[in-house]
């Protein structure tokens, strides 16, 4: 069937898009005031066609994209609980939408990604609680490692027109994510270097969004951002954002254990997303009989 819809339509009739700050991957069992703002998130956002969604957990030397009718559930983490290992995120795909994926961002290449990926927990951990339904198709965009942080706000930019086709572009992530730095005396808190450059990034981010890889020039990146890749989905969000001259919102804010951020951002949600109601618990923590940086696999 033909795509009816307006090629030029009003910014009220874009799909909105967020940055959902994961955490640790024990929140996808838990419930607290970050779980409920991603679910407020999904509430709050009209029925997508499909989710795309850039994961910090899908890092490679490449940019691609899902393309099976039914990606697996992949549990990419060490050392948690069996009932963590035990959750299936049975959503389709789509390699319909795939294809779109491939042809909006040209002359960007990506590739299509047919059987060797499939829903990482930084996507399954947030989509739980924002689509607990699992009846959206859901796609994951890899994130390229070889290209610099101006390039992937720029694919941000590119993936703009995705959202007049009804699709959901979520990145999952953390502004602050150091794993070398876990302290779990502080499971509600953020030492100081996390919280002035989770401030700063929420500053620029949304003042002058397309700047959003000026955060490297920062005191505080090295230390908030010790590997990109917990960082760069932001920088799609940022890419969206400077595409449609939309104002950033912070959906909810915080650290956890001195050195993650779990700030999340939506764009474009013209119906607000209702505020957490619940007793304002922390994130969950990580094991704390594994090394914090062997946790990922």
């Amino acid at each position: 069937m033909a795509d009816e819809r307006d090629p030029h339509p009003d910014v009220t009739d874009l799909m909105p898009a967020g940055f959902l700050g994961h955490g640790s991957p024990m929140n996808a069992l838990e419930t607290n005031r970050y779980t409920e703002a991603w679910q407020a998130f999904g509430a709050a956002v009209p029925r997508p066609r499909a989710i795309l969604c850039v994961s910090a957990h899908w890092y490679i030397n490449a940019t691609a994209v899902t393309a099976m009718a039914q990606p697996p559930t992949i549990h990419d983490f060490y050392g948690f609980p069996d009932e963590l290992f035990a959750v299936d995120y049975p959503a389709p795909g789509d390699p319909a939408v795939a294809e779109e994926v491939v042809d909006v961002v040209r002359p960007a290449w990506v590739g299509l990604d047919r059987d060797s990926w499939g829903i990482d927990h930084g996507t399954w951990s947030v989509l739980v609680h924002a689509f607990p339904e699992a009846d959206v198709p859901v796609l994951q965009l890899a994130i390229n490692a070889q290209l610099p942080l101006a390039d992937h706000v720029e694919l941000g930019a590119r993936l703009a027109p995705l959202r007049q086709r009804g699709i959901l572009v979520v990145g999952s992530g953390n502004v602050v994510h150091n794993l070398r730095r876990i302290d779990w005396a502080h499971p509600d808190r953020g030492f100081d270097w996390a919280q002035r450059f989770d401030d700063a990034a929420r500053e620029l981010f949304q003042a002058d969004p397309g700047a959003a890889a000026r955060l490297a020039e920062h005191p505080d990146f090295a230390a908030a951002v010790p590997t990109p890749d917990h960082f760069i989905p932001m920088l799609y969000l940022a890419g969206l954002a400077a595409a449609s001259g939309e104002r950033l919102e912070v959906l909810v804010d915080g650290c956890s254990m001195g050195s993650l951020s779990m700030t999340s951002y939506g764009l474009g949600l013209h119906a607000a997303a209702p505020a957490p109601t619940g007793s304002g618990e922390g994130a969950a923590t990580i094991p704390s009989d594994v090394p914090p940086e062997d946790t990922n696999t």
